[in-house]
């Protein structure tokens, strides 16, 4: 009977080389080194291990080659670097995730940051690979259970799919992924944390994410003060991680906070190696470079397992037409925007339902399922256009049907929407049966109801 440890630690025994190429650096440029010497075995997204000759190695990776020397974007501060010091080539920058990592936090290089020693699995995988064929992957599979009401029942969350969750600072991303990690069914969590402040790193696995939902999920983390390449870096380790599990025939659920810093952090990058800037400083490259992360989620092909994957995207001032928000929704199956406004009333998810759609419907639900879903919506929607009339008191009852129905079912209904304890679709598609069945007495009420505010009457 194989033993897991001796595999990996011959698998680790098995990757060391008994030399390396040296090359040497031959000039600093801004955040950019030149090292000649490597240029016939080095190429593009190679690591490069920098011996300065005054203090500790300091990482690199390649980024540019021209004829007799390389680009090199170091992993620090380039102080103490000097011509001559000595550059060894560590090859592709790869990964091997293993079973045993599942409970663990690690940084994008597969090194633990939780202080316990880590054995990598038998199989190296790169950072970056290509997605299944797209004529072979398989279509979005059957609705999943979330733990949230909202995702049960008017946002579907199907096995699969993808969807980018736009919210601002502060208004309780972190704390619905955590409940997403928990709640969603799948075999393993991997979360992403790009960007994030290193307090806040320990603050979500213990506190948000809990000892019940580390025990199935592997974190990746890159704090912001780390280097961009390493912020980079782990969104593509997190999803070759993803990818894994998937190849192992597991449903992942994969979770990345956020996909604006991994942009932010591409663009130091890109600039630094003197790629023009674009619209709003980003550069061009952005585009592909998010459309190929995501791209890697979603139904997988053939025997292999399936990456339900949640984005989240950081919105300044809800603005959904800045860039990375505007090319991450139009590559998705579904957004859902956080509205500031909804969690400083006190009402979590603070899911704003009006501008918020996935793509799994109608397939998701039954056709009864249905039919609540879109009456839900209309009643939301016609809430929301009278709410302006009616606290100013120009709104007369019996005015409009629909408004008088929405403004009774409209307290039930947003209660609904808020964070409840897991329960199933089943039990979620009642629980809004129910609110919705309110809005049928208001045609019985009597016209000086006072759950709906009448209009003042102004006096010469």
């Amino acid at each position: 009977m194989p033993y897991p440890e001796l595999t990996a630690l011959g698998a680790a025994l098995g990757g060391l080389r008994a030399s390396r190429t040296i090359g040497r650096i031959c000039g600093v440029q801004g955040e950019t080194v030149s090292v000649s010497g490597l240029s016939n075995c080095g190429g593009i997204g190679d690591i490069v291990e920098i011996r300065r000759r005054c203090g500790t190695p300091l990482a690199g990776e390649v980024l540019g080659l021209q004829p007799g020397q390389l680009t090199v974007f170091p992993d620090g501060p380039s102080e103490g670097l000097s011509i001559g010091d000595q550059v060894a080539l560590k090859g592709a920058a790869t990964i091997a995730p293993d079973q045993s990592w599942l409970g663990r936090v690690i940084d994008p290089l597969g090194n633990p940051l939780d202080g316990r020693p880590l054995l990598g699995g038998a199989r190296r995988r790169p950072l970056r690979s290509a997605p299944p064929p797209a004529t072979h992957r398989r279509p979005l599979g059957a609705r999943l259970e979330t733990g949230v009401a909202v995702f049960n029942t008017l946002l579907p969350l199907v096995r699969g799919q993808r969807i980018g969750l736009f919210a601002g600072s502060g208004v309780g991303k972190s704390t619905l992924l955590a409940k997403l990690a928990r709640g969603v069914k799948a075999d393993i969590a991997v979360i992403a944390l790009i960007g994030e402040r290193g307090r806040e790193v320990r603050e979500f696995v213990d506190r948000v994410l809990g000892p019940e939902g580390m025990a199935r999920s592997i974190v990746v983390a890159a704090t912001s003060d780390q280097s961009p390449l390493m912020r980079r870096r782990a969104a593509w380790a997190a999803m070759a991680v993803a990818e894994h599990f998937r190849d192992q025939g597991q449903h992942v659920l994969f979770l990345a906070d956020s996909v604006t810093r991994f942009a932010e952090a591409h663009r130091e990058v890109a600039l630094a190696t003197g790629e023009e800037s674009a619209l709003r400083g980003y550069p061009p490259s952005m585009a592909q470079l998010i459309m190929s992360l995501a791209e890697r989620a979603g139904p997988g092909a053939g025997a292999t397992g399936d990456i339900t994957a949640v984005f989240s995207v950081l919105v300044a001032g809800s603005d959904m037409e800045e860039p990375v928000a505007d090319i991450l929704r139009g590559v998705l199956d579904g957004h859902v925007v956080m509205d500031r406004q909804i969690a400083e009333r006190g009402r979590f998810p603070a899911v704003d339902l009006l501008r918020s759609v996935s793509r799994s419907l109608p397939d998701a639900a039954s056709a009864p399922e249905n039919t609540l879903i879109a009456r839900a919506r209309r009643l939301l929607g016609a809430y929301d256009r009278a709410e302006m009339m009616v606290q100013a008191g120009l709104y007369a009852r019996g005015s409009d049907p629909e408004i008088d129905a929405a403004l009774r079912v409209w307290p039930a209904l947003d209660a609904f929407l808020a964070e409840d304890e897991p329960v199933d679709s089943r039990a979620s598609f009642d629980r809004l049966a129910t609110c919705l069945a309110q809005a049928d007495v208001t045609a019985r009420a009597g016209a000086a109801d006072p759950a709906v505010p009448q209009p003042t009457r102004l006096t010469a």
